[in-house]
Order: C-alpha cells, then structure tokens, then sequence
C-alpha cells in the first residue's frame, strides 16, 4: 500500500516538474523572440535621436532667432580633453562638481548670455540668474526649454535630477525644486560649465 501511494505520489511530482519545465520554456522562447524582434527597434530609434537634436538658436545678445535640427555633437574623450580644462573636462564629461564658492560665475551680476563650453549652445539668461546662497550661478529657467535636458541621478546615495547640454550631453549640474517664482526650480550649474557672453560686448561685436 505504502509502496503503491509512493509510486503515486513520484509520478505526480514528474508530472508537475514536466509541466513547469514546459511552461518555462515556452516563456524563454517568447522571450527570445521578442528580444530578437525590439533590437531593430531600438537601435533604429537610438540612431535616428542620435544624429540630429532639436534646439533652439540664439545670438550672443540673447535674441532668439530660431528653432531648429542640428548634429549631435560628439567627440572622443582624448578630442574633449584636448578642448576643455581640466575642471571643465572632468565635470561636463564626467559629472564632476566644482567647490561652491570658487567657480567663474557664482557671483557674476553682468547682464548677458551663458553657453555651453563645449559645443557654444545657449543654456542660460542671466534674466533668469539669482542669487541661491548655494556658491553655484543658479537660474530659475534655462532660456530654452530645447536646449537642455534631464535625467535622474541616483549617484552619491541622493535622487536628483542631472542637467545636461540637449547638443552635446555635457554635464551641467542639477536642478531643484526650491527656487522663486515663477517657475519655483533652482537651476544649479557649474560654471566650469558654461561660457559668459556678456551683453554690452555682444552689442558692440555687431
């Protein structure tokens, strides 16, 4: 009797392995033919962004001229490094943050036009700049919503979201939510970061 109910019970557990395994591979087999079909996909997608970004042009006095398609700018490291300083090197191309209190811009009050220092897209106005007590040049708005981007960072045991440059993918800084009115965000970049074109310099080179 014993002997029988354990042959029942051995079969039983073969049917249920038999079962599971099927089952699995059936899953595994979707699986893979759903990865083998999304690459193509992706990739696609990924190259088409990859060429051309979409931005909007500004001249150095801060007039907005147009929207529009450009190249996405992309170099190799040993070409960044060649073109930037060694801060602006480490922090737009690897999100390296300066000491507060010690960069370019912190305390800048000029009026005028900041860029990027890498490919010279317009990110900021200093009409939208204001003093955070934080020691990093902080904006309320970038002069374009276009021509910058963000992205989550998990980096440093913190979620925050990180800036970077739409043209180029250069590093910026990082954006919060205790800023003024009207936007009440705090843009706070680097200023090894960005290029200063002040106002009444840009009106005299016309």
């Amino acid at each position: 009797m014993f002997e029988c109910d354990f042959e029942k019970d051995e079969g039983l557990v073969r049917s249920k392995r038999r079962a599971f395994l099927q089952t699995s591979a059936s899953a595994i087999a979707g699986l893979i033919l759903w990865w083998l079909k999304k690459p193509g996909l992706v990739e696609a997608a990924s190259t088409e962004s990859s060429q051309e970004v979409t931005i909007v042009e500004f001249s150095d006095s801060g007039e907005r001229l147009k929207r529009m398609r450009v190249p996405k700018v992309v170099k190799t490291q040993d070409e960044w490094r060649k073109q930037l300083s060694p801060g602006a090197f480490a922090i737009t191309r690897h999100a390296d943050t300066e000491i507060a209190f010690t960069g370019q811009y912190w305390n800048l009050h000029e009026k005028g036009l900041y860029r990027c220092i890498c490919c010279d897209n317009a990110l900021f106005s200093s009409d939208t700049k204001f003093d955070s007590g934080t020691g990093w040049p902080s904006f309320w708005a970038p002069i374009a919503e276009e021509n910058i981007r963000t992205a989550r960072d998990i980096s440093l045991g913190m979620v925050r979201t990180a800036v970077s440059c739409t043209e180029c993918d250069a590093h910026l800084g990082h954006v919060f939510d205790d800023g003024p009115a009207p936007t009440h965000l705090r843009y706070c970049m680097n200023s090894a970061s960005l290029r200063f074109i002040a106002r009444n310099a840009a009106d005299n080179a016309k």
